[in-house]
């Protein structure tokens, strides 16, 4: 099992549950392709480096979790068409 960080930014136009709703979706995309989930780290709403989609801000959360290699490119694989997600992030932790 290795070890997996996925940065998620959330649209900052949606509301409180609507968001919960996103990272639950996304929780339940690692839990379905055997990943588990160990640490889900809310950094808040923060200011993008550039306008993306005419917005300046956006939602941060970083989802750690442990999985086989095989399914950080499932879970991509749905980001991509995830709505209310604005972009996304998965890289491989090094094992400590």
């Amino acid at each position: 099992m290795n070890k997996y960080e996925l940065a998620v930014v959330v649209s900052a136009k949606i509301e409180d549950d609507a968001r919960a709703a996103v990272i639950e979706k996304v929780k339940g995309y690692i839990d379905r392709f055997g990943g588990t989930v160990t640490d889900v780290d809310e950094w808040g709403k923060k200011k993008l480096a550039y306008e993306i989609q005419k917005m300046k801000e956006g939602y941060y959360y970083f989802i750690h979790f442990e999985s086989d290699s095989t399914v950080p490119s499932e879970i991509e694989q749905r980001m991509r068409i995830t709505d209310n997600v604005i972009r996304f992030l998965c890289v491989r932790q090094d094992a400590e």
